[in-house]
């Protein structure tokens, strides 16, 4: 049906008609259907109900309905629960049936079993009487073995009838049974008195040794007894002679002692120990009540002799000689018991526990007077120094090698074992702290007195090669041995006292020896240097007109540095040592380098272009020096044949580069030409990197500018160092004073009348051993062991500005720099005389320095 909507009316109007708004919004369907469509759900509604009612009423009243079913389920349930307990009457019912016909049965086996225990009980109680009986007839006639094993029984039977001992006739014949073990003993002690008492021994000995298995049979209380009578017995001698007798008890007569017990027990042994069951170990019975009564008589004596009326003390001697008596008495003792296993001994009477061996059971009463023992220690180590410094560095009989050790070394090595093993037997507590103690101390003065000493021999020139590479290898020998040291005397020493161990000290102490020993060697190679440096000093590098590819000093100090290095790298067996020498070289030449391009003012543009030259020839051959390491000696019955060299390593060569390129700076810097001012100027911000007026004029001193430019240069870097961050576009920063150009001309002494070892003669603060070289590779004794140690531990680096592990400011260190610099020099290139960018095509190769730390220590 169509319809035809009119637009509505506005909902404020009269005429509003709500249907026909609603059939505009809904036009798909009209309103007046709605009525319809509710009529029609719900008749569907009424009919879905009429159906569920009749399904359920259906179900409710069905012939099968779940009513029916639920009822069925309950009867059948109640009928289950009656047939339940129908069953469980039934059940016991039946019990009650069984247990009245076994009652009878029941009544029986209890007759049965109380009739078998009383008939075991007699029949023991028979036993026992009659054994009992059997034994006091035996104890009358001392038949003692038979008693033994009666005994046993009769004991084992009287343990039955513990319980029944509220039975008098029970109690009574327990009370005849301890009797007779009591008078048993009384009989066996008695025996055993009357037999040595009479000297029957020999004799009685089969009878004693059978009432000994009576001892036994009785228990450990019994056995005790008699044994401990029997120590007492056989000490009693020692006690009247030695502590009734002050003269027989003092410390001079301490071996008495001991000689009188080996007599003692060798007579026990042969006489008397074959009486006694081998399982009562009276033999080491025997020992340990000497070994205690012999150190409660020596607390006595060493207490009285360090409180003499006199004020006399103790004499050392006498104590070590008898505490040394004591400990081989000890370990003959521990070595005669040792095998045998051990038993128990808390029988004797001591306050003190026992011991679980012999070492230390009568020592230990020295060790409150061990202090006097380890001053001794003290006096004997400090008189060996002296000698050791005085002694042949290796036996007559014995030839130099590589590897060789000071003889004074392998003897101080074992005198410590030794005293640390005596005095651990004797003490882990204080005292053996004390003498760690004194034992480092003396690694101390052993590094000092003895192998820094040996390095000051042969003044000026040092001592020979040989000598010095002994103290090399001592000085190693110590370090890698005073770690073992000190793990030994911690496994030695009390635990509370672990912490207190260290000889971490004195390990560095022979590292700092061993690299001094190093630069002893270094000093060698450049006392021969000498000449070459002279010849570069005369040569006029002022009026230098040409560039040549090296100068004739270069070739004479690449042959001396070659030829000793030849002959010092071999002797250095092992390779971080040789890595050090080598290194520690280089650095002195490239410092030897510096010192003498001061002496050589002033120099000119073309003459800083040779030095740069011949430093890079220096470089390249100082990168070989690693080659003539345990370099293979041909022999003479195999052909040679030319092989090449093995290339350096390449942490060497970049070390080696690194100490060389500081020189490059100051050789950059002479190499600009003073005019125009302002390139030597900025020559210097870029290369120097520093705002020190001082080093400036340096430099117008190494180039020999006259005196009357000085000021207008002056005027000019002083403008220039303040603008020098903008024009060179922020990449480096000014120091304040270059650690290159410093330690330069500070004064006459400090580098023209320096040598080459000058440098690593540097002060160490108080209290390190250590010391310096000075002059040539002379020493000075009176701060030897101050100034040595220093230098090997600083080296010579700080000292000239030189590439240390953490880098230094305002100097071109690497190639970490060489980006600026390259960029500043073509800013500013139109101030210099040439290119200095192609001075590396001159030299073939393009100077470059890589990165990476100089040094490496104990490598």
């Amino acid at each position: 049906m169509n319809i035809t909507l009119a637009e509505p009316l506005s909902l404020d109007s009269a005429e509003y008609d709500p249907i026909a708004h609603l059939n505009v919004l809904f036009s798909h369907s009209t309103v007046s259907s709605v009525a319809r469509v509710s009529s029609t759900l719900q008749r569907h509604k009424d009919e879905l109900s009429r159906s569920i009612t009749s399904l359920e009423t259906a179900q409710a009243y069905g012939p099968d309905s779940s009513l029916e079913r639920m009822q069925s389920a309950q009867a059948e349930l109640a009928e289950l629960f009656q047939r339940i307990e129908s069953v469980r009457s039934r059940a016991l019912q039946t019990e009650r049936d069984i247990t009245t016909m076994t009652a009878d049965i029941k009544r029986l086996d209890g007759t049965k079993r109380n009739l078998t225990l009383s008939m075991t009980a007699l029949k023991r109680l028979q036993m026992l009487t009659t054994a009992y009986e059997q034994l006091r007839g035996l104890a009358r006639t001392r038949q003692y073995r038979e008693c033994a094993g009666l005994l046993q029984a009769v004991l084992q039977l009287m343990r039955h009838f513990n319980s029944y001992r509220s039975i008098e006739q029970i109690a009574v014949l327990s009370r005849n049974v301890s009797e007779l073990q009591r008078e048993l003993l009384e009989q066996v002690c008695e025996d055993f008195e009357m037999a040595f008492a009479k000297a029957e021994v020999g004799a009685r000995r089969q009878v004693l040794g059978e009432a000994c298995l009576v001892m036994d049979a009785l228990g450990e209380t019994a056995k005790s007894r008699l044994v401990t009578w029997y120590v007492n017995t056989e000490l009693r001698e020692y006690r009247q002679v030695f502590r009734g007798n002050d003269e027989a008890g003092s410390l001079d007569n301490i071996g008495r002692r001991y000689s009188w017990f080996k007599r003692m027990l060798k007579t026990h042994e042969d006489e008397h120990a074959a009486i006694f069951p081998p399982h009562w170990r009276v033999s080491e019975t025997l020992a340990m009540a000497f070994c205690d009564g012999t150190r409660e008589d020596f607390k006595g004596i060493l207490e009285k002799s360090m409180r003499r009326a006199d004020g006399t003390k103790l004499d050392v001697n006498l104590l070590l000689s008898c505490l040394q008596e004591t400990l081989d008495f000890e370990q003959s003792l521990e070595r005669r018991f040792a095998s045998e296993p051990r038993a128990s001994i808390d029988t004797l009477s001591s306050a003190d526990d026992r011991l679980q061996n012999f070492n230390g059971s009568i020592s230990v009463a020295f060790e409150p007077y061990l202090s006097l023992w380890v001053d001794s220690q003290d006096k004997a180590l400090a008189a060996m120094i002296p000698r050791y410094r005085s002694q042949r560095l290796i036996p007559e009989d014995e030839e130099f090698t590589p590897q060789a050790v000071i003889q004074s070394a392998i003897e101080l090595f074992h005198f410590y074992k030794l005293t640390l093993s005596q005095c651990a037997k004797l003490s882990t507590g204080e005292r053996l702290l004390d003498l760690a103690k004194i034992l480092a101390k003396y690694l101390d003065e052993y590094a000092q007195q003895v192998l820094l000493t040996l390095l000051q021999r042969g003044a000026p020139s040092g001592p020979p090669i040989e000598e010095i590479i002994l103290v090399l290898n001592t000085a190693d020998f110590w370090y890698a041995n005073t770690r073992p040291l000190e793990e030994a005397i911690k496994k030695k020493v009390d635990s509370e006292m672990v912490d207190k161990v260290d000889l971490s000290s004195q390990e560095d102490t022979f590292t700092h020896v061993a690299m001094a020993a190093i630069n002893a060697l270094v000093s060698k190679v450049e006392v021969d240097c000498e000449g070459a440096w002279r010849e570069m000093r005369n040569t006029n590098w002022s009026r230098m007109d040409s560039v040549s590819d090296h100068s004739s000093y270069v070739g004479e100090l690449l042959r001396v540095v070659n030829e000793k290095v030849a002959e010092i790298l071999p002797l250095v067996v092992k390779h971080p040592y040789a890595i050090k020498f080598c290194d520690n070289l280089v650095d002195h030449m490239a410092t030897g380098y510096i010192q003498n391009i001061v002496q050589c003012r002033p120099v000119c543009e073309v003459g800083a272009e040779q030095m740069l030259l011949d430093k890079y020839v220096l470089t390249k051959s100082f990168e070989n020096l690693m080659s003539y390491h345990n370099k293979p000696t041909p022999s003479a019955s195999t052909p040679t044949t030319p092989t090449a060299p093995p290339p350096p390593p390449a942490a060497f060569v970049r070390r080696v580069n690194q100490a060389m390129t500081r020189i490059d700076p100051l050789l950059k810097t002479l190499q600009v030409r003073p005019s125009p001012p302002e390139g030597l100027v900025q020559a210097y911000l870029i290369h120097i990197g520093d705002r020190s007026d001082v080093n400036f004029k340096k430099i117008l001193e190494l180039k020999g500018v006259r005196r009357q430019d000085h000021s207008h240069l002056m005027e000019l870097f002083a403008i220039h160092r303040e603008s020098f961050g903008n024009l060179s576009g922020g990449g480096k920063q000014l120091v304040q004073s270059s650690p290159l150009l410093t330690p330069l001309m500070a004064g006459s002494s400090s580098v023209l009348g320096s040598s080459a070892l000058a440098g690593s003669a540097m002060t160490n603060p108080a209290g390190t051993a250590g010391g310096g070289l000075q002059d040539r590779g002379g020493f000075d004794p009176a701060s030897l062991g101050e100034r040595l140690l220093n230098a090997a531990r600083d080296g010579v680096l700080e000292r000239v500005g030189g590439p240390s592990s953490s880098g230094t400011a305002g100097v071109d260190n690497g190639g970490g720099d060489r980006t600026t610099i390259n960029d500043n020099l073509k800013n500013f290139g139109k101030f210099f005389r040439r290119d200095i960018g192609g001075l590396g095509a001159r030299f073939g190769k393009r100077d470059v320095t890589p990165t990476g730390s100089h040094g490496a220590g104990m490598e």
